[in-house]
């Protein structure tokens, strides 16, 4: 196992390493110009030029990429050229409300979908079932903006039951930030509890046809212990692989659900930046939704082994 967890590390450094040269190439390659939109409409062409310099935008392609890693490797960043503040703490002030969003979508997500999947399966083709496909349904069609406008009218503006936007840190108190986290979280949720009892349904119809299942129940054992011990954990593989998936995915900043509920967290600073062309911020945010990819994958696939026996590896 250790030395599996070591090559899937090692492994990583020249996707992070593609990644890189690829997000640098794709910002430097895109028209505009960064120096305009930090000087202004008026500026002289002096000024741009001081400012090109001061970026090191006048320097060659691969000098500006062998001095961008090489900054990385001493966990440097870079600094914003539009706010002039280091990106690491930019990235540092918007990470609360993103982590938040992503542990109460998942942690509600988990708790709704995995029991809905598992009775929609018991029950196949009865009208529990079709209930479950028909929320599945919907929450793969609906967009989530769609969702969370619904959601605001309904709970906020009608029912004035939940603020329209906005966020509260856990600091300032449980109650303040679930009030403030509710709506988009169960906004995000709807999608995730889609995904998470489908994958779950289809995996345990697979499963409980199984022999090991009918001796399970020729002994006598409950219902109750048939579908959570022997066929839930059975079939866990691809349930905690869409569970960690739709977890990064959400960290990586979900930019319709911040921009709705006006979130500040990676998403917005992500907009934010790209409609600014703030090259050192967008290089920043990319690199970390990659490495988050990459940490969930390897979490991953060590869970497998501890939720499957069966699973080694070599």
């Amino acid at each position: 196992m250790f030395g599996y967890i070591v090559q899937r590390i090692l492994a990583a450094v020249p996707v992070m390493g593609f990644v890189a040269l690829f997000v640098f190439l794709m910002l430097r390659l895109t028209p505009g110009d960064p120096a305009a939109i930090i000087a202004g409409d008026t500026a002289t062409p002096e000024q741009l030029q001081r400012i090109r310099e001061a970026l090191g935008l006048n320097d060659p392609l691969h000098i500006q990429f062998i001095t961008w890693i090489g900054n990385l490797f001493q966990g440097d960043f870079g600094t914003s050229v539009i706010s002039g503040k280091p990106v690491i703490e930019l990235i540092a002030a918007r990470m609360e409300p993103t982590i938040s969003l992503a542990l109460t979508t998942i942690i509600l997500s988990v708790l709704i979908a995995v029991p809905l999947g598992v009775i929609a399966a018991w029950k196949h083709g009865t009208l529990i079932d079709r209930f479950v496909m028909l929320i599945s349904v919907l929450g793969f069609s609906v967009p989530v903006f769609v969702i969370g406008y619904l959601m605001i009218s309904l709970f906020s503006m009608q029912l004035n039951w939940f603020p329209v936007q906005g966020f509260r840190p856990i600091g300032d108190g449980l109650g303040q930030f679930l009030h403030r986290i509710a709506l988009p979280t169960f906004t995000l949720t709807l999608l995730y509890i889609a995904l998470i009892a489908r994958i779950t349904r289809t995996s345990m119809l697979e499963i409980l046809g199984d022999d090991y299942i009918r001796t399970a129940r020729a002994k006598g054992l409950p219902e109750r212990l048939v579908l959570m011990r022997h066929a839930l954990r059975n079939c866990s593989v691809p349930i905690i692989t869409v569970i960690g998936i739709g977890f990064a995915l959400i960290i990586s900043g979900v930019v319709v659900t911040e921009s709705v509920f006006n979130l500040p967290g990676l998403g917005r600073l992500t907009v934010d930046a790209v409609l600014a062309r703030d090259y050192p911020v967008i290089q920043a945010v990319i690199l970390l939704a990659s490495l988050i990819y990459v940490v969930i994958n390897l979490l991953i696939d060590i869970a497998y082994v501890l939720l499957d026996p069966r699973i080694r590896y070599s």
